[in-house]
């Protein structure tokens, strides 16, 4: 049986690096996660970019919605850091099937684009179904992306009601339950993986790795996977 625990950067590494960036991705790598969790808006010009916020005024030199922006316009801000937003087709072809990739569709409308996109890149890029979920708290979201493509391993996020995310994942055949570490004991785990993997999020402290990790969980999302 296979004990180890994934270790899954979250937003790249977000803990030494501007979130959701290339460079943070690239940082994720080199400390040697086993997969990596970004998160998706549709801007105005239909593309998904690879952002966490509805807005751009925290992480950019801009302001405004993600989603009023052209791709060229969220092209031209400068993240903190002097990075750039990068568009999911950059992160699928800079990742190239390396290892895991986690989208979280944030953003209305995303999840269409992101089937055709995962499609594409496991048709014609090489990438691989395995190395992909798609996760969101958003279940119309996940329903969407299931009807369009039921290949694609989904994921759905839990930080409060338990019981009604788990009816849920059922009814879409989730591979996965995404569960912020508070909400689990090692008996909530056990059963959890009765149907599906279950990833903690976002752990990112010494004493609460230690406790998530003798629960036996399937993976950790962290903002310094280095500590895993």
């Amino acid at each position: 049986m296979d004990n180890t625990i994934l270790k899954i950067g979250h937003r790249g590494a977000k803990g030494h690096l501007a979130e959701n960036t290339i460079e943070s991705i690239k940082k994720a790598l080199e400390l040697g996660v086993d997969g990596v969790e970004i998160d998706v808006h549709r801007c105005s010009t239909g593309q998904l970019v690879v952002f966490h916020d509805y807005t751009v005024d925290r992480m950019t030199d801009g302001t405004g919605e993600v989603s009023k922006h052209t791709l060229n316009q969220l092209k031209q801000l400068e993240v903190k850091g002097h990075c750039q937003i990068p568009s999911l087709s950059e992160v699928l072809t800079f990742i190239n099937n390396k290892c895991l990739l986690n989208i979280e569709l944030k953003g209305h409308d995303t999840a269409k684009e992101a089937s055709r996109l995962i499609d594409f890149f496991v048709e014609k890029k090489g990438w691989e179904y395995k190395n992909i979920i798609v996760s969101s708290f958003q279940k119309e979201l996940l329903k969407t992306v299931f009807e369009a493509n039921s290949k694609i391993p989904l994921g759905v996020i839990i930080d409060s009601n338990l019981d009604a995310g788990v009816e849920f994942a059922k009814s879409i055949k989730a591979v996965s339950v995404h569960v912020d570490y508070t909400m689990l004991t090692e008996e909530i785990v056990q059963e959890l993986k009765k149907n599906f993997k279950v990833f903690a999020f976002t752990v990112n402290n010494l004493k609460p790795i230690k406790r998530i990790k003798s629960y036996g969980v399937d993976g950790i999302i962290s903002d310094f996977p280095n500590r895993l």
